[in-house]
Formats: C-alpha cells, sequence, structure tokens
C-alpha cells in the first residue's frame, strides 16, 4: 500500500488532505486490522481513551475535482478485499461491521434494472450483436447486451464462475475484435484507475468503443453544485475515488482516447437510486 502525492487523474499536486478513518470492514479484510477499544486499564500516559480506527486521509484535487483516499491498495491487497466478491465469507464478515448488509447484499446479486438505459445510450455506438468485453465484470450478469453479442468475454479479478454464455479471460489471451468493452462500476475500486485505462487501451482497435460507469457521488454532486455547507468526506469505504465529469475527461485523454459522449444516468439497483457518470470513448 502505498500513499498518494499526486492526482489519481490528471497528475497534479494540487491537493488538499483532510483526516478520515478507513472503514473498519476493509481495514480488516484487507490487512487484519480491527478497531481498538483504549481503556484507562491499558495504563498509557500520553494516549486518551476511546475506540481506535484506521486513521486515512481524504485527498481533494483542485485541478480536476477528483477527491480519492490517500490510500492506494496494491494488487494482493485489492486480491484479499475482492476474493469471492459478495460471496459467503466476505458477506459474513461485513455483516458483522454492518449488520443488515446481507440484506442489501440480496439485492446487488439481481440483475440491475437500469441495464436497458444503458444498452439505449450505446445502440448508436456499437453493432447489433457486438463482440464485449467486461472489464471488472464479475460474473457477466450487469453486461449491456449479454443477450444478443456474439461473444461475451469477462475479466475479473474475484475468481467467480461467469453466468449464460460468458466466458472468462485474462489479459495474456484477450482478443483484439471488441466492438465494445464495458468497464462499469469498477474505476471507483481501483488504485490506479489511469493506469487501467491504459490496459484497456491497449486491447482497443479503431472500431471499439469503451463504456465507461461510475457513481456520481451525492458528496461530488454537492460539492459542484456550490453548497457551501458540504464537510470533508470522513469515512471511506470500497468506493476509494470519487469522480467528477472534468476529472474522468481527463484521465481518459491522458490515455489517448477520444470522448464520444458523456453523460448522467439514473441507478436503480434493488431499491436504492442514485446517480451515475457513463462515458464513451474510442482511439484518438
Amino acid at each position: 500500500m502505498k500513499i498518494a502525492v499526486d492526482c489519481i487523474c490528471c497528475g497534479s499536486n494540487n491537493l488538499r488532505k483532510t483526516p478520515a478513518v478507513l472503514a473498519p470492514f476493509v481495514a480488516d479484510r484487507i490487512f487484519g486490522w480491527s478497531p481498538v477499544d483504549i481503556t484507562a486499564e491499558w495504563g498509557l500516559r500520553d494516549i486518551q481513551t476511546g475506540v481506535a480506527q484506521a486513521r486515512c486521509a481524504s485527498v481533494a484535487c483542485d485541478e480536476c475535482g477528483v477527491m480519492f483516499l490517500d490510500m492506494r491498495f496494491d494488487d494482493d491487497e485489492l486480491g484479499r478485499l475482492y476474493a469471492d466478491y459478495r460471496g459467503a465469507q466476505y458477506t459474513s464478515l461485513r455483516e458483522q461491521y454492518e449488520p443488515g448488509y446481507g440484506k442489501r447484499n440480496e439485492a446487488l446479486l439481481e440483475k440491475p434494472a437500469y441495464i436497458p438505459i444503458v444498452e439505449k445510450i450505446l445502440q448508436s455506438h456499437v453493432a447489433a450483436s457486438p463482440v464485449v468485453l467486461d472489464w471488472g465484470g464479475d460474473i457477466g450478469l450487469n453486461t449491456p447486451f449479454a443477450s444478443v453479442a456474439s461473444r461475451h468475454d469477462v475479466y475479473d479479478i474475484s475468481g467467480k464462475i461467469p453466468v449464460g454464455r460468458a466466458r472468462r479471460v485474462d489479459v495474456s489471451c484477450m482478443a483484439s475484435d471488441y466492438d465494445l468493452i464495458v468497464c462499469s462500476q469498477v474505476l471507483e475500486h481501483v488504485a490506479n484507475p489511469r493506469g487501467l485505462l491504459h490496459e484497456i487501451a491497449a486491447v482497443m482497435t479503431t472500431n471499439t468503443r469503451l463504456y465507461l460507469e461510475v457513481p456520481y457521488e451525492a458528496l461530488i454532486q454537492r460539492l459542484q453544485s456550490g453548497e457551501v455547507d458540504v464537510g470533508p468526506k470522513r469515512h471511506w469505504h470500497e468506493h476509494i475515488n470519487f469522480f467528477t465529469p472534468k476529472s474522468l475527461e481527463v484521465m481518459v485523454s491522458l490515455v489517448g482516447l477520444k470522448v464520444i459522449e458523456i453523460g448522467q444516468l439514473p441507478l436503480l439497483v434493488g431499491e436504492t437510486h442514485s446517480v451515475g457518470l457513463y462515458l464513451i470513448a474510442s482511439l484518438s
């Protein structure tokens, strides 16, 4: 794990930091750190009593507006966090720290209701039966055009078995004939989103369209609207990057891709309504 010194999107060092804590579930899952109750019985002279949590910082870039966790997890650490993602062991540990998560997780295991909206956004950009790669697509349940794709590949670190006609691939055996590469609800989880986009760009051709989708986090929306009562982010969970439209556009251009379209869309997962940012890109 490293500590960020530059912006993860635009590379600027014009950054502001504020103290925050890492979610106990994430700290335990990655590092084996659980909260510690420091009592008077410890006999510590200079440390106050109370519950000690994993300390981190929120970082905001004044150039592109992205906000992110200062801790940048390495591949092994992310592997521990997302192994058998939302499986039994993952859910059990998270339920200990976040009672009620198990019930929410059930909704997350179903296909989101907003996928037809994504397909409508994309339909003018790809063929009727596209060759699709879902980068970070878990089991392929949420892949747009999955039912009509001429081939449906999934790349994911979770190790779970894909559903339906989807087949799992790794970077070493990816083809170069993709009409559509989907990277949906992934960039907010990764330590080096610009590096991930470089990897994706390497398997694109001039005929490939890239669809990116990330949450448009409520905090970022309030900050961009100019509300003055919004304080800094104090708690970090699995989403370690909060993107703005500008930060997505800048990051995409820095890896040699051209923005075709960018916008917002409603996200409906189970009974949870939120807003997402989407971006469609091609090779420059």
